[in-house]
């Protein structure tokens, strides 16, 4: 049978909320954490670490073209996208699946579903009701368009920029987070 009281409830398995709820069994405390997508939030699967990745594509392509600098003779033929996907997905893997184990290993009861903040101690899910002595809200955020500048055919979000399955030729960014 599931515990529904526990000393912690983290609404959002992001980095912000899976930390918490690491750091709060490390004080002796019994976790939930509710999540409605993917533990590792927007950081892990479509932030953070899948942009870090494509960074690091395009630095190893930047220095093999560089590479005579260094009289190492190597040849750059182009860009495999599907191949640089696949890098970027295997990373974004590899990471989660350690986080999937860590958060086992801690301890941490993980409820899928969107929860919801029913009183200052109380979080819904579903048809199951969690208390929790302490509530932390890491429910995370999404992208917005601008006045004028909506989301579709060229406007796209960091999201759909990080699926994208060529390189495009021009690319302007607005803002930075």
């Amino acid at each position: 049978m599931s515990q529904d009281s526990f000393d912690l409830v983290v609404l959002g398995g992001g980095s912000g909320g899976y930390a918490a709820a690491i750091r709060a069994t490390e004080l002796g405390m019994s976790v939930a954490l509710v999540e409605a997508d993917k533990l590792g939030g927007t950081c892990l699967h479509r932030g953070c670490i899948p942009t870090k990745a494509l960074l690091h594509a395009a630095e190893v392509a930047d220095v093999t073209r560089e590479s005579a600098e260094y009289g190492i003779l190597a040849e750059f033929k182009g860009v495999d996208m599907v191949g640089v996907n696949a890098y970027r997905d295997n990373i974004v893997s590899k990471k989660f699946k350690g986080l999937q184990g860590l958060i086992k290993q801690r301890g941490i009861e993980v409820i899928e579903g969107r929860g919801m903040l029913t009183s200052p101690t109380t979080v819904t899910v579903g048809d199951r009701t969690l208390t929790g002595t302490n509530i932390v809200l890491a429910t995370g955020s999404y992208s917005k368009s601008l006045p004028g500048l909506d989301i579709g055919g060229r406007v796209i979000t960091s999201e759909t920029a990080l699926l994208m399955d060529y390189v495009p030729n021009r690319v302007a960014i607005l803002g930075g987070g």
